[in-house]
């Protein structure tokens, strides 16, 4: 369940990315004047950051589910895998907090593109490592 999760994220993203290029050169190549190329640019950047805010904020919520489902499950774990397993909780929880200082700096204009990646890669990288907890 949690591969399809994120096979399905990869591809949503990646249509989400050729879409914005496919807006672009339609609208850089259409006859319009710049004012209005200007506005459809900006309205188009702002809906790629609110879809982007979505995102970050669904892997802020999947990760508080899965530390939370981690809390009730480790009282069952031997005393090295809880080590273990809290170390990854501890990874989860940063990730957590990194993607909500990242949706703030979002929606202020102050974030860029690699701290978005690093973002999203560590997101998903606490969800998988937390993910395989569960399967043991």
């Amino acid at each position: 369940m949690v591969k399809n999760e994120h096979s399905g994220r990869k591809i949503a993203l990646g249509a989400l990315i050729a879409g914005a290029a496919g807006y672009l050169t339609g609208i850089l190549t259409a006859p319009k004047s710049g004012k209005e190329t200007r506005e459809d640019i900006a309205g188009k950047a702002a809906d790629v950051k609110d879809e982007t805010v979505e995102q970050l904020q669904s892997l802020q919520v999947e990760l508080e589910e899965l530390i939370q489902r981690g809390k009730n499950k480790t009282v069952a774990l031997s005393s090295s895998a809880r080590d273990e397993f809290n170390e990854a909780v501890v990874k989860a929880k940063d990730a957590k907090n990194k993607t909500g200082s990242l949706i703030k700096s979002l929606r202020a204009g102050e974030a860029d593109d690699p701290e978005l990646n690093r973002a999203i890669k560590q997101a998903k990288s606490a969800i998988k490592n937390l993910s395989n907890f569960y399967k043991k």
